[in-house]
């Protein structure tokens, strides 16, 4: 449970924080990273899918990981954070 607090705080915390700084609709980038599986990376593009976003990707040297950044234009700090809760629905994904 202390999970979900903390999760509920950074998210009240960033919507807060997106309202302050940025005049909305904006231009957002993601940033994750991932365990190297193709299937990882198609998830996140699904949950971007439709909303034109730039998606770069970069393995790790060792190539166990990958990091998935997406520049995307968002309509709302709302917006924003229900990406973020979709994406982290995905296993081993960290948001950064």
């Amino acid at each position: 449970m202390a999970d979900i607090k903390k999760t509920e705080e950074f998210y009240v915390r960033l919507k807060e924080q997106l309202e302050q700084d940025t005049e909305w609709p904006a231009p957002y980038l993601y940033k994750f990273i991932v365990p190297a599986s193709n299937e990882n990376i198609a998830e996140i593009e699904v949950i971007f899918d439709g909303l034109d976003a730039e998606i770069q990707t970069r393995d790790s040297s060792k190539g166990t990981y990958t990091s998935v950044s997406i520049a995307v234009k968002m309509a709302s700090p709302e917006a924003v954070i229900k990406k973020y809760v979709e994406v982290s629905k995905i296993e081993g994904v960290i948001s950064l």
